[in-house]
């Protein structure tokens, strides 16, 4: 393919045939494209089927034996594009994987929450499941010279990382497929998957997520501020999660009733849907929110790098102090503890935190900066 950019995921790589390899990811991530890219080299008989198919979505959900194998007869490749759309699409693909081995089956899905629920119980035991983010820089950084990452970083953290969006030359046209991502995709999928009764309040809610990346924020605050009550807010917000637009942040402590006292924080899976819901593209240098955005951008590509390591569920926090409310922007747990400060500009007093090096003085902070952030999350 022309132009291809490779991504971290190969599928020839993941497929085991008699299971079903689940990819996640939003909308417009490259799903698509990353398995034509592997089915366009593929030299048996495949199907690509999509879940927003009516007859695809008619015959898998009949439940009949004989209709649904007639579908893969003859394949030695299925795909099935947005799968969550097909009601019992896991009973379905249980159907054919019991009676076809043989076959390598690929199932994608823009909602993990809707799709993982139509998959659970029947492919128990007989799913991989991989999540694709928007590009990470460790994947550019596979395709292109560091000097370029370098050259972009600026753009970065104004337009984020979607492919189209990436692969748009200038900056007008960026803006234009931001906001079509935002408009023709992401607010429709949400809106249509719980049939959101209140549309307007949901768009105010995202919006108020956005002006609020990397600060602690309380579910009533929202709630108040948006005019829904609390428990209407906190499903918005796992529904938001789950469909890849923001990510939740919990506060570290070994003691659940101390990270209960304080509140999480909510970051974007993307800061160009976050800066496009603002409706502010101005460049790093000219914002106040800078700070905020670097503490985005390097928790989620830290998020990115640890997924495509294929890292068994690695979890992240922030930490906040006990005794004087100073915060570590960045704790990650896996075989150990990682801490690290996120920093746009260097200077020479940045973190000092006792009461983390004291608990923990084998995982000092790190401090990521726009200078060294090479080392840390490519």
């Amino acid at each position: 393919m022309e132009n291809y950019i490779n991504r971290s995921y190969k599928i020839e790589d993941l497929v085991i045939a008699g299971k079903v390899l689940v990819v996640y990811g939003p909308r417009r991530s490259g799903k698509t494209t990353l398995i034509k890219n592997y089915t366009d080299k593929l030299k048996t008989n495949f199907l690509v089927d999509s879940g927003d198919n009516i007859i695809v979505q008619e015959i898998l959900s009949s439940g009949d034996t004989n209709r649904i194998l007639a579908r893969v007869e003859g394949l030695s490749v299925y795909v099935l594009d947005e799968a969550q759309n097909v009601a019992n699409i896991g009973q379905a693909l249980k159907i054919i994987i019991d009676a076809r081995p043989d076959l390598i089956v690929i199932a994608t899905g823009s909602s993990s929450f809707d799709l993982a629920n139509k998959l659970g119980e029947p492919l128990v035991g007989r799913r991989e499941i991989v999540t694709l983010y928007p590009f990470a820089l460790q994947e550019l950084n596979k395709n292109f010279p560091r000097n370029i990452l370098d050259d972009n970083l600026n753009s970065f953290l104004v337009y984020g990382l979607y492919p189209q969006v990436y692969n748009s030359k200038t900056n007008f046209e960026k803006e234009s497929r931001l906001q079509e991502i935002v408009e023709g995709y992401l607010l429709k999928d949400i809106f249509a998957l719980e049939q959101i009764k209140s549309p307007s309040k949901l768009l105010h809610l995202i919006k108020l997520l956005a002006q609020y990346i990397g600060q602690p924020i309380a579910l009533n605050k929202l709630a108040g501020e948006v005019g829904l009550n609390q428990k209407t807010v906190e499903r918005y917000l796992d529904l938001l999660e789950k469909t890849f637009v923001i990510k939740k942040i919990m506060p570290f402590s070994t003691k659940l009733s101390q990270s209960l006292k304080f509140k999480p924080k909510y970051y974007f899976y993307d800061l160009g849907i976050r800066n496009s819901l603002l409706g502010n593209f101005l460049p790093p240098p000219e914002r106040a929110d800078v700070g905020s955005l670097w503490e985005n951008f390097c928790y989620i590509e830290i998020i990115k790098l640890n997924a495509y390591k294929r890292k068994s569920h690695p979890q992240y926090f922030f930490y906040k102090s006990y005794q004087n409310n100073d915060e570590i922007d960045i704790i990650e747990e896996y075989n150990g503890y990682k801490a690290f400060e996120c920093k746009w500009k260097f200077s020479r007093d940045m973190v000092n935190m006792e009461e983390w090096d004291n608990a923990y003085p084998n995982s000092k902070i790190k401090v990521i900066t726009r200078d060294n952030y090479y080392d840390f999350i490519v």
